[in-house]
């Protein structure tokens, strides 16, 4: 799969590595934008009040499945029910939220688990299928939420419950959504 990565940070950094060890061809754009004509997903890994201008420098995503990773550290752009819908807007191809509930300093240890941690996702059905394929091919077993209307509480997760739990001391943690009987 062609997958270019808008953002080069710990998020989109971290994945493209993941997922070119899992045989994936990935272009990784930066703050000087650049063309994604050839990409079949795009990922979208900046500061959220960066989306606009960074989608807005890159050429050929039209259309394209996104799968935005962002949480609102640095606010929120506009009147959009959450980040992943401002994706949406700019894009207009199907979109997904995932990867944003995850700790990027940990996925050089994802591999070292007995079993792989889970990441939560929401999509819109044209990008449900990409999106399972590469929470797996970056070693992560998918745990789908729901539609993107889940992607807000998604976002809200990480600034609020998850880091919570680290502030306990436990510090960045992996977790595991499993049905009873499946650990």
């Amino acid at each position: 799969m062609k997958i270019t990565t808008i953002g080069r940070g710990n998020v989109g950094g971290g994945l493209a590595k993941r997922w070119r060890k899992a045989g994936h061809e990935v272009t990784m754009l930066g703050r000087d934008g650049g063309d994604a004509s050839d990409a079949d997903v795009l990922l979208v890994a900046v500061p959220s009040d960066q989306i606009g201008n960074a989608l807005r420098g890159v050429t050929g995503i039209a259309g394209k499945i996104a799968i935005d990773a962002t949480n609102a550290f640095h606010g929120r752009e506009g009147d959009y029910p959450s980040l992943a819908h401002q994706v949406k807007a700019l894009v207009g191809g199907p979109v997904a939220k995932a990867f944003n509930t995850n700790y990027a300093a940990l996925y050089d240890r994802i591999d070292e688990q007995r079993v792989p941690p889970s990441d939560m996702y929401a999509a819109e059905n044209g990008a449900r299928e990409v999106t399972e394929q590469l929470i797996r091919d970056a070693g992560y077993e998918p745990v789908y939420v729901g539609s993107l209307e889940q992607a807000r509480a998604m976002e809200d997760f990480l600034a609020g419950l998850s880091f919570a739990i680290v502030r306990t001391g436990m510090g960045r943690f992996f977790y595991r959504c499993a049905t009873p009987g499946s650990l």
